[in-house]
């Protein structure tokens, strides 16, 4: 039977080279893989002779020395973030010491950064307290950007595409000479993408689907992974996949299960230990999510230690230790 299945794995790349993906457009693999990067953060040139670099990669000097390197004999000018984590944003202040390139991303939107830490037994930790290192909470773009917004080039253009949910910084960008989208973190073909609150948001993460189901982009080059050639049917996917994941939630809510670490081994069946912390804040984001629309009640705790109840059934609460 054919796998109809719009999630792959495939990526064909060569770690150190610029892959031609297009006329316009190369794809520069860091050497960074992971759980959650998948075989590495994609870099993307576009353009040749003066170059555009879209998500430089981590803050690591053998990889951005061979990123100059494959581009031997060309100029970087411009430098674009989807979003500040530090796998897509790390090497942006090397890369512009060694190139003098101007930078642009999202202008800064006042939204929470971090996200919630587990807080084991023995610590001193709240469970309010966040984790911001992931995040480069102090870039500011040379050219703030904001929905809707161009930046030409030598023979493209390239607008961006606010989808905030897995960020609240995060820009996609659309070149529209070959009505393709750079989506960055925020919709990729071999994972669905990490929810971390509060800075992750669900609320705003299908708002931002929806918003791409209803564009007409041919292509999708993601963060992480290969080219999407049907992008529209992987959006579906992934609403479809938001909406089990929520209603599988909310059952277990009302079979009085009522923190995440409880939900947790329901949904996800001998997790791999380094994706427990990810899975653990995706199902907060939903939990949150469904707090927000009114379908559940929550307790005075927050974070990932935060209880919830079905709407009509008390909370009880009690003093902490």
């Amino acid at each position: 039977m054919a796998d109809n299945s719009p999630f792959t794995q495939e990526i064909d790349f060569e770690y150190g080279v610029a892959t031609p993906l297009s006329p316009l457009l190369r794809r520069f693999v860091a050497r960074n893989p992971g759980p959650l990067t998948f075989k590495g953060t994609n870099v993307y040139v576009l353009g040749h002779g003066e170059v555009a670099i879209i998500d430089p990669g981590p803050d690591d000097e053998s990889h951005i020395e061979a990123l100059l390197a494959s581009l031997q004999g060309e100029t970087v000018t411009k430098i674009f973030l989807t979003h500040t984590h530090k796998d897509h944003s790390g090497g942006l202040a090397r890369l512009q010491a060694l190139t003098g390139a101007k930078t642009y991303g999202f202008r800064m939107s006042g939204a929470p950064r971090g996200a919630y830490q587990r807080v084991e037994p023995g610590q001193s930790a709240q469970s309010g307290e966040l984790v911001t290192g992931f995040a480069d909470l102090g870039f500011k773009p040379d050219h703030p950007l904001d929905d809707g917004d161009e930046v030409k080039g030598l023979g493209w253009t390239l607008r961006g595409v606010h989808t905030p949910g897995h960020a609240p910084d995060h820009l996609c960008y659309c070149l529209l000479e070959e009505k393709a989208l750079f989506t960055g973190d925020h919709i990729m073909p071999w994972s669905t993408s990490v929810l971390a609150p509060p800075e992750g948001n669900m609320r705003d993460y299908m708002a931002s689907l929806s918003n791409l189901s209803n564009r007409d982009d041919e292509l999708y080059l993601p963060g992480h992974g290969g080219r999407v050639r049907k992008p529209r049917r992987l959006v579906r996917a992934y609403v479809l996949h938001r909406q089990w994941r929520e209603q599988s939630i909310l059952k277990a809510v009302k079979e009085g299960h009522s923190q995440v670490d409880d939900i947790l081994p329901l949904l996800y069946k001998d997790i791999d230990k380094a994706l427990k912390t990810a899975a653990s804040l995706s199902i907060l984001a939903h939990l949150e999510h469904l707090f927000d629309k009114g379908k559940l009640q929550k307790g005075k705790e927050d974070g990932l230690d935060a209880r919830f109840r079905i709407v009509d059934e008390p909370i009880e609460i009690t003093e902490s230790c």
